[in-house]
């Protein structure tokens, strides 16, 4: 009981020691100019990347996805997709900052957005609907924006593992991106409460779920979750996919495209498990236009025990 306890504590210190000096390094990076900062996280990832044990995961998804490749290109890839996550975690603390659209204005600023109409279509014609996205660019920016426009959207999110991060993430993302549900096991029913009051509802599609539907991504076995699926079943509203992408010098396009056509079996009925796959053949379709905005650090493919 004691050596539980003892371990128990060293990993909750580990954790907060570990919260501790991201919070300063985020702290000091305020200290810089957005671009500067942003740069810097940009440099560092590169630079401790290949040194992490993640970065073999990545490298092994790479060739998986892109056997086409070289190494000379999957390495650039991997590269510039460290340099993205860098990115990622400085432009966190100037997401105020950095977001700027305004539509009155006539030159572009750091952001612009594409499908306006969408966008004021779903504010002015309040009705249920459903807008996914993958871990691409900066997606974070997404609900930012819709937030911005004035939709009435709650966002699916998956915290941190660590306790002390997830805290401050969460008080982070509630003050810009509007109603957030964390990722557990009673999550889609807060979903499911939103659409029903005739809101809109927002979620990541390239996370892998351990009891997902049996698809493909990149060719390969996946398991993807049914819920967005089973969402359009229930409440049979819209779907819209939604990415951003980073542009030369520090910019972002935010893309809403037009709402996708739900695949339905001989009785009208939703069919999940080729809605699921259509969602991975959309994602499929942004990564390998920009796949260096990716994070393919992650396990997606259920392969990290073989390395």
């Amino acid at each position: 009981m004691l050596i539980t306890r003892l371990v128990l504590a060293a990993n909750h210190f580990r954790q907060w020691l570990i919260a501790q000096l991201v919070f300063l390094l985020l702290t000091v990076l305020k200290l810089f100019p957005a671009d500067a900062a942003i740069n810097f996280m940009d440099r560092f990832a590169r630079w401790i990347g290949p040194k992490t044990g993640r970065y073999k995961l990545t490298l092994t998804n790479l060739r998986n996805a892109f056997p086409e490749k070289s190494e000379a290109e999957l390495e650039e890839i991997a590269l510039d997709s460290w340099g993205n996550m860098g990115r990622m975690a400085a432009e966190y603390v100037f997401l105020d900052q950095l977001f700027d659209f305004d539509p009155h204005r006539s030159e572009p600023g750091r952001v612009e957005v594409s499908g306006i109409p969408l966008f004021l279509d779903l504010r002015d014609n309040p009705r249920p609907f459903i807008v996914f996205t993958a871990h691409s660019g900066n997606f974070e920016m997404l609900p930012v924006a819709g937030s911005a426009f004035g939709l009435d959207v709650t966002v699916l999110f998956r915290p941190p593992n660590n306790p002390y991060m997830a805290d401050k993430v969460f008080e982070f993302r509630k003050a810009r991106m509007g109603n957030l549900v964390p990722s557990h096991a009673g999550s889609s029913f807060a979903l499911a409460r939103q659409l029903e009051r005739g809101g809109g509802v927002g979620v990541l599609v390239d996370q892998k779920f351990r009891k997902g539907l049996k698809t493909k991504f990149f060719g390969r076995d996946v398991q993807t979750n049914p819920l967005l699926a089973k969402l359009v079943r229930q409440f049979n509203c819209e779907v819209y996919p939604a990415r951003c992408i980073r542009l030369p010098g520090g910019r972002f396009r935010l893309e809403l495209e037009p709402a996708i056509t739900i695949p339905r079996r001989t009785d009208g009925s939703v069919d999940v498990n080729a809605t699921a796959q259509m969602l991975n053949d959309k994602v499929e379709s942004w990564v390998r236009e920009y796949p260096g905005q990716w994070l393919w650090y992650h396990d997606r493919w259920n392969i990290k025990r073989s390395l």
